[in-house]
């Protein structure tokens, strides 16, 4: 699921609706046990009531807010807050409009009984002021001065923190029979917003789960990957996103349609990336769009985002919750997860690793995915014994959470293990070193080996997946690479059948020593699990080539070879001269089992996941289609040039 098909999804039950004055809450009594089935409009209705307000924050913005209330009042029964804050609409909009399902975030939740939050964050649909890509985090002085108010009229500093800092003030003073306390979650761009409330929190906020967050856009998120610009995604993306608003809205309209039969033909022959800035496409009228191109390098515009180094002082519980299959925001809950453990020590701070794409441990069954089977609903599983008694413990006392530092799904055994710390302290680093023909070994390489090389050619680039399709294939991530092990463009190493279990547990480094003919090169490292040729239980599939001998997909990053130094300022390759190209892969959980292979692929282009290189050093954002020129890769692997892939492997 894109990152536009999972904000499409959030706002199914989207309608356009009319503000209502900022005025007290009602009290809230408890709720009622859903039923077993989805829920739906009929149950919200009779057991919460919906409440729509804005919220006046410390610069006079108003936020619009809707929040489901608890009926049937009890004396006593008091309910803590679960917050939602998000660029994809809290609608439906007006007291009449319900949402189809919930109210909460989950039935689980739901069952429960919490007063649920959800506001159309600054700039975005009902709420007014203007909208910031990953809003930068203002500094820890700066935001604590802005807790205290200043002279009358006064202008005051905000962002996201102080925004989510106001609304849980209000809504404690405005909301009768809360208990006071507050969580805050979110998948996608919620979770960054989740992430955002965590500098200099309000003292009511608890606990909060950032799921699968927008993190750090230009190092791993949906931007950019080690600089390479994410084509597909955000061609998708920002033209339902980035659309003009001189005023709030109740619902976008594209900024133009594209239904292509083919995404990589349509890509190919839109040609250089400055054509998507043609009168029938963006046209100049995507400021976020222009943004990403604009800032090509890691300059004060991506450093302004990233929210990591922010992340100090961090009080509430946290629960960062991620998918190994996510397509997106893999980087950013492994790296929110570790940035978090950095620099809070004796925080509260739990990592869930699941076999997930992007926010499926949301969806009502997980069971499946592609050819993959795990042989439970691994959703439900989360939902019921992690997400729901964390914010239950936390927030009302019940219960206890008792989860793992680590809870992580190996998707090589299909079983949830649980570590004491991520990556587990345990795991060692082996290489696995290329060698001559097409050799995966743990042993380094010998003298004079002979280097391998293709011609990688812009007009010509490798596809991420074997079919054709109009968007994002979302099972790419788990795809059968044969199709790409098939051409001249990809080199292949793989290792003799292993003797026994191989577990990987963290992130790969890949250390590539290469040259070019060219001043620029992308280079893309991939991991896969080769099934044996006679694969026992190997299902069969009557659409597509026999299981056994299946090259499936464990992990793959690009990387932009003109950011190898510096990620600030790049620099360009010396034709034919061997240099040293490292970079990190993000991080697995995998058990390669007796008898199958380990297979790494190194590529130059993987498109149209990924923009084209024109193999020379220039503005690829200003780029002109003769730009784009072939060029001979070479990759050394001999004693002086040990190209390889460092896993962190645990002990049987």
């Amino acid at each position: 699921m894109t990152r536009f098909a999972f904000a499409a999804a959030l706002l199914l039950a989207a309608a356009a609706g009319s503000a209502r004055a900022q005025t007290p809450v009602p009290a809230p009594g408890p709720a009622r046990p859903a039923p077993s089935r989805a829920q739906d409009s009929a149950f919200v209705r009779q057991h919460y009531r919906k409440l729509d307000r804005q919220i006046v924050m410390r610069d006079g913005v108003k936020l619009y807010t809707v929040l489901y209330v608890p009926l049937d009042a009890a004396p006593g029964r008091r309910y803590p807050f679960l917050m939602t804050r998000t660029p994809y609409s809290a609608g439906p909009y007006g007291e009449s409009s319900y949402r189809l399902r919930g109210p909460g975030p989950s039935r689980e939740l739901s069952e429960e009984g919490y007063i649920f939050v959800y506001q159309d964050v600054r700039g975005r649909y009902q709420s007014e002021g203007q909208f910031e890509e990953m809003t930068p985090a203002l500094p820890t002085a700066a935001t604590d001065k802005a807790r205290r108010r200043g002279p009358k009229g006064q202008p005051l500093p905000h962002d996201e923190s102080t925004d989510a800092y106001d609304t849980i003030e209000w809504l404690l003073k405005h909301v009768p029979d809360n208990n006071g306390r507050v969580g805050i979650m979110g998948i996608s761009y919620p979770g960054f917003y989740a992430t955002a409330s965590l500098p200099t929190a309000h003292p009511a906020l608890k606990a909060v789960s950032p799921q699968a967050p927008v993190t750090d856009e230009f190092m791993g998120d949906d931007a950019r990957h080690n600089g390479a610009f994410f084509l597909l995604d955000n061609f998708e993306f920002t033209n339902f996103f980035d659309v003009p608003r001189p005023q709030p809205l109740a619902k976008y309209e594209a900024l133009f349609k594209a239904e292509p039969a083919d995404a990589y033909q349509f890509f190919l022959d839109l040609g250089p990336i400055k054509n998507a800035n043609g009168p029938q496409y963006f046209n100049g009228r995507a400021r976020i769009w222009n943004e990403y191109l604009q800032h090509d390098t890691y300059d004060a515009y991506w450093q302004a985002r990233n929210i990591r180094p922010r992340l100090t002082g961090v009080r509430p519980a946290v629960l960062v919750v991620g998918g190994w299959f996510d397509a997106e925001d893999l980087f950013g809950a492994l790296h929110t997860y570790k940035a978090i453990e950095k620099q809070n020590p004796g925080t509260t701070n739990r990592l869930v690793m699941g076999p997930w794409t992007h926010g499926a441990w949301a969806r009502p069954d997980w069971s499946t995915f592609g050819p993959l089977s795990f042989g439970a609903n691994t959703a439900q599983y989360y939902r019921q014994t992690l997400e729901t008694p964390f914010f239950n413990h936390y927030l009302k006392d019940k219960g206890g959470f008792n989860a793992a530092e680590a809870t992580v799904f190996d998707t090589g055994t299909n079983e949830w293990k649980s570590y004491a710390a991520w990556p587990p302290a345990a795991a060692t680093g082996r290489i696995a070193y290329f060698g001559a023909t097409g050799r995966l070994a743990f042993a380094a390489p010998a003298a004079g080996e002979k280097a391998d090389e293709y011609v990688s050619d812009p007009a010509r680039p490798v596809p991420y997946t074997a079919g054709v399709g109009t968007g994002r294939n979302n099972e790419y991530v788990v795809e059968d690479q044969r199709f790409a092990a098939q051409r001249p463009d990809v080199l292949v190493f793989q290792t003799a059948p292993l003797a026994e279990d191989l577990t990987v547990a963290g992130p790969l480094a890949a250390d590539l020593w290469v040259s070019t003919s060219g001043t620029d090169a992308d280079f893309i490292v991939k991991l896969i699990d080769v099934l044996p040729a006679d694969a026992a239980g190997a299902a069969p599939d009557p659409e597509g080539p026999p299981r056994g001998g299946t090259q499936r997909l464990v992990r793959a990053e690009v990387m932009r070879g003109r950011f190898r130094q510096s990620f600030e300022h790049p620099s360009a390759f010396v034709p034919n001269q061997p240099t040293e190209v490292k970079y990190e892969l993000p991080d697995v959980l995998h058990t390669f089992r007796k008898g199958h292979r380990l297979l790494v692929q190194v590529q130059s282009t993987w498109f149209p996941l990924v923009d084209r290189n024109p193999q020379q050093f220039l503005s690829i954002p200003n780029a002109k289609a003769e730009d784009f020129q072939k060029a001979t890769i070479r990759l050394y692997h001999d004693a002086a040039h040990p190209s390889g892939l460092t896993l962190p492997v645990l002990a049987p």
